[in-house]
Formats: structure tokens, C-alpha cells, sequence
């Protein structure tokens, strides 16, 4: 077979493997996706199994994040970053969905002026667009997540894809692979959050924009600091008889939801992977639930 024979017949075979291979990239979905116009930037989590909790020797660790123990996480979508005041503001335009108060007294609540799709109004202290979307009850996220579903088709009782993230989930997520207190380490460092302590131009003052300090190693961005985020589980005073499967917790003190995260208000002991805080899912707690926000899950087939 002459040279050019060869040539030719080793270029097809090479197209013929590349496309091969184009084709089984798309079979699974793209690290980095979005599904519609208002919808988040979602991160493809993979799936795996790791420890969840802290150990006795965690400096600032409290009996609550405790026992541990493995959890098995099946693959699923996590939104980049909190969802942001334009995010929010968007759902109540076009619902008319009237959140209630964090805070009777101060007045801080968001606002709808008037049905027919009017003009809507966030809490004074978060009015920037890529500010995180605070005063949130567990309710209002759940609301939010029923109307991200209605745009991918999903009505009424039919549940859909997006949801909060299980508090084993988002622990997985924050860990991103890591075994340390954080991320990025065992200490707070400087400038790798916001929080009372964490070295940064926000601390104990307000919000910081999202994707203001680097992902963590799966892409996600301000999973520890800055805004405690809802999860979907009901609180419980440990992890004993705790789910093992990645599953959200639904027994417990239900009228209590899990927080995750931290806040841009708390010492860095609260800004940890395995720390975790609970508040009243109708925002009745305002110390904590007034600087809630939350992220979105999807479930992946």
C-alpha cells in the first residue's frame, strides 16, 4: 500500500475517533450549564462519597456537626453562586409574589408594587444587582424554585429538577474533594472570604458581589462567608441516624431549616465546611434568617 494510501486511510480513521469522541462528550452534561435566560449558572457536581462532618480536633467545632460519618453523593447540578437581587427580583416581577418581612420592626422586607407585573423593590441593604438576594425565608426560596421548574415545563404538583441543595450535598460541594476545615485549608487566611475576621474590604460591614473571592476546586463560588444559605433539611441536634445517601433529612424539627455557609457578620468559626446553623423556615428568626439567602440545586437524570 503506498504511503498516500496510508495517509488517507490513517486521517479517516482519525476523524472517525473524533467524532466518536465528540459524540460521548455530549452525552453528559456540560461541567458548566445554563437552562434558560433567568436561570442560574449551574456546576455538574460528580458524584463520590466522603466524611461528612468535623473531627473533635477542629478548632471552633460544635456537637452538632458531629458524628462522622460517610455519606455516597450521586451526581448533581449546584448553582455557581448565591442567587443574586436581579435573580429575585426577576421571579417576583413576574409572579407578583409578595415575600414576608425579616424584620417587622426595621421594615426590611422586599417589595411588590401592585399585580399586573409591577415594579418590585429589595431590602435597602442589598439594592446592587449582583448583591446575594437576602431576607429569605426557606418558604421564598421554595417559591422561587417552583417558578425556575414552571419554565422548564414543570406545573403544578409535578416536581421538577430544581431544588435546594440537601445539607449533605452541600457540605460534599463546599469540600470540593478537600478534608481540611476549609477549602483552601485549615485557617481562615486572608481574603478568601467575607466574614468578622476573614481580611477582607467587607468584613463585619456588608455583603460582598458574588464571585468576589476565587471558586473552590469544583467551580463554585462563595460557599463559605458572606450569606448563610438554606438547605433543604429539617434540623436535628447531630448526625445520628442521619441519611447516608446524599438525601435531604426530613424528620427532625422541621420548623427548623438547616443553614449553611456563614455569614459576612460571623467569626471564621462559622466559616467552616462542616459548620452548620439552623433558623425558623417562615423567617421567624430574624438574627440569622434576616442575611439568608440561598443556591440552587437541580437533579441530573
Amino acid at each position: 500500500m503506498s504511503p498516500i494510501v496510508w495517509l488517507r486511510l490513517g486521517l479517516l480513521l482519525f476523524f472517525i475517533g473524533a467524532a466518536g469522541a465528540f459524540a460521548r462528550a455530549g452525552d453528559a452534561p456540560p461541567k458548566e450549564f445554563r437552562d434558560c435566560a433567568d436561570c442560574p449558572e449551574m456546576i455538574r457536581i460528580p458524584s463520590g462519597t466522603f466524611t461528612m462532618g468535623s473531627p473533635k480536633t477542629e478548632p471552633g467545632r460544635f456537637d452538632a456537626e458531629g458524628p462522622q460519618h460517610a455519606v455516597s453523593v450521586r451526581s448533581f447540578a449546584l448553582a455557581k453562586y448565591e442567587i443574586t437581587v436581579l435573580e429575585f427580583l426577576t421571579f417576583l416581577k413576574a409572579t407578583d409574589y409578595q415575600p414576608e418581612p425579616c424584620d417587622r420592626l426595621l421594615g426590611l422586607t422586599w417589595q411588590v408594587a401592585g399585580l399586573g407585573h409591577g415594579k418590585a423593590y429589595s431590602p435597602g441593604y442589598a439594592e446592587a444587582p449582583r448583591q446575594p438576594a437576602v431576607c429569605l425565608s426557606w418558604f421564598d426560596a421554595e417559591a422561587y424554585l417552583k417558578w425556575l421548574n414552571a419554565k422548564l415545563g414543570y406545573r403544578g404538583a409535578e416536581p421538577g429538577p430544581y431544588r435546594l441543595p440537601s445539607e449533605a450535598e452541600w457540605e460534599y460541594a463546599a469540600r470540593a474533594g478537600t478534608t481540611t476545615a476549609r477549602w483552601w485549608g485549615e485557617a481562615i487566611g486572608v481574603g478568601k472570604a467575607n466574614c468578622n475576621g476573614c481580611g477582607s474590604q467587607w468584613d463585619n460591614a456588608r455583603f460582598a458581589p458574588i464571585g468576589s473571592f476565587g471558586p473552590n476546586p469544583w467551580g463554585l463560588n462563595d460557599m463559605l462567608g458572606n450569606v448563610w444559605q438554606w438547605t433543604d433539611d429539617c434540623w436535628n441536634e447531630s448526625y445520628v441516624d442521619a441519611p447516608i445517601d446524599g438525601s435531604a433529612w426530613k424528620s427532625g424539627d422541621c420548623a427548623k431549616r438547616v443553614l449553611r455557609g456563614g455569614s459576612w457578620d460571623n467569626l471564621p468559626i462559622f466559616v467552616r465546611s462542616a459548620a452548620r446553623n439552623r433558623a425558623a423556615a417562615d423567617n421567624a428568626d430574624f438574627d440569622y434568617a434576616s442575611y439568608a439567602g440561598f443556591r440552587v440545586a437541580k437533579s441530573l437524570p
